[in-house]
């Protein structure tokens, strides 16, 4: 038993179902979806014509204003990623209480934010503007406006962070690696604090019509948004592509006490592979999926059967829900309706190279309120993975200590965390 483990202190979100952590959790646990029609842009000519948008505060009183989280003068500076980025690191910072006031606590704050995109909106804005008006007419900020280490870049120019700082650009596990790696300086002594998590704002005409072409976007569904997302279910029919943001802070349980900050959760184990199989397919039995389960396990000091809970990677795709599902299945051996496993992008959509945080952020919080947020729009499981309980539909009170939160991604990326509760 780890005497001094590393432990969460801090967390914020920006999500499809508003802007908050409180917020966001409430509404996932009341069933809500942040699946919408995608009026981002001109989507006439698309397959997809929904995504998983953050509501404006003019749409939604918890939505998102960057006047709210950023100086107007910095605004035009940033894609939306970025945006959503600062937003969630400024509250999670808050509920931590950690403003570092000397040079030796700058020193040790690292902040390692990742993406699986970057800004693709203002990438694609770009290219636009050169075909339309000539390159003269490029802001003097354009690429470090989409630059996909520029989250973490303001966030520690900002807050004067001087640690260590780094960007994972892993796909669709980016934001967990941030938070694994983020565990991995503080175990190495080269960091005392980490700002660790991920920021998404990709819905636009290269991200929307890329996944389009790759038939990986649902697109059955564009009459009736909140249904679309349906991990686990038969009639399932691809992924909705989302945006947002989560944050985490986390440090020494030792030092937090010393500080006077309230641990909310021991960051307990992480694990992290490659499959070395397919550039958008996983193993067909997860083979990738369960060495970073195991790996996360083992750094935990924890067994299969003492796994309460998984929140599961699986992004509404039939390839990858049933690889996941496969991997589960031989790693949890013997385990059945015992182990719950639900789908919180069924309500979120999939938020990309932020989803592994934000779902960290709801393992967290099914430990700390004792539910399990429920896979929405689930109606006829998959038979290989009826065997677990998908909390379908309706969230489901239980005690739960541990914790498991997967995130893949396109490349064979694989990560997998544990969350534990405080004894």
């Amino acid at each position: 038993m780890n005497l001094d483990p590393i432990v969460v202190t801090g967390m914020g979100v920006v999500s499809p179902l508003g802007v908050g952590v409180e917020t966001s959790w409430s509404r996932l646990l009341a069933g809500r979806s942040g699946v919408v029609a995608n009026t981002r842009f001109d989507v006439s000519a698309y397959g997809s014509t929904i995504a998983g948008l953050v509501p404006s505060k003019d749409e939604d009183a918890e939505g998102f204003d960057p006047r709210d989280w950023i100086d107007a003068k910095d605004i035009k500076k940033m894609d939306w990623f970025i945006q959503y980025g600062l937003a969630a690191a400024t509250q999670a910072l808050a509920q931590a209480g950690w403003k570092p006031d000397t040079e030796a606590d700058r020193d040790a704050t690292a902040t390692i934010i990742g993406t699986g995109v970057g800004g693709s909106p203002l990438m694609a804005q770009t290219a636009q503007t050169i075909a339309e008006k000539g390159p003269r007419r490029l802001s003097p900020f354009t690429v470090p406006a989409f630059l996909p280490n520029l989250a973490a870049g303001w966030i520690s120019i900002r807050e004067s962070f001087t640690g260590p700082i780094g960007a994972p650009v892993t796909a669709c596990a980016a934001s967990a690696q941030a938070i694994g790696d983020g565990m991995r300086l503080i175990q190495t002594g080269e960091a005392e604090v980490v700002v660790c998590g991920g920021a998404e704002g990709s819905v636009d005409p290269i991200s929307i019509g890329g996944f389009a072409a790759a038939r990986a976007l649902c697109t059955a569904y564009n009459d009736d948004p909140a249904r679309a997302s349906r991990p686990f279910d038969q009639s399932r029919a691809g992924f909705v592509l989302s945006e947002g943001a989560a944050v985490l802070v986390i440090e020494r349980l030792s030092h937090a006490i010393a500080r006077g900050a309230t641990p909310l959760a021991i960051l307990s184990g992480y694990g992290t592979s490659a499959d070395a199989y397919h550039l958008t397919a996983g193993h067909p039995e997860g083979i990738g999926a369960q060495k970073a389960m195991h790996n996360a396990l083992k750094m935990a000091g924890l067994t299969p059967a003492d796994i309460d809970y998984i929140n599961a990677h699986s992004t509404s795709t039939g390839v990858g829900d049933a690889a996941e599902i496969a991997a589960i299945s031989h790693v949890f051996a013997g385990r059945g309706q015992d182990l719950a496993v639900s789908a919180t992008k069924s309500s979120t959509g999939h938020l990309l190279g932020a989803a592994g945080a934000i779902e960290a952020v709801f393992s967290i919080l099914a430990l700390r309120d004792g539910i399990m947020p429920a896979t929405i729009n689930l109606d006829q499981p998959d038979e290989a993975a009826a065997r677990f309980d998908l909390v379908a539909n309706t969230p489901c009170e239980k005690k739960l200590k541990h914790v498991l939160s997967n995130a893949f991604g396109f490349g064979g990326v694989n990560a997998s965390l544990v969350v534990s509760a405080l004894e």
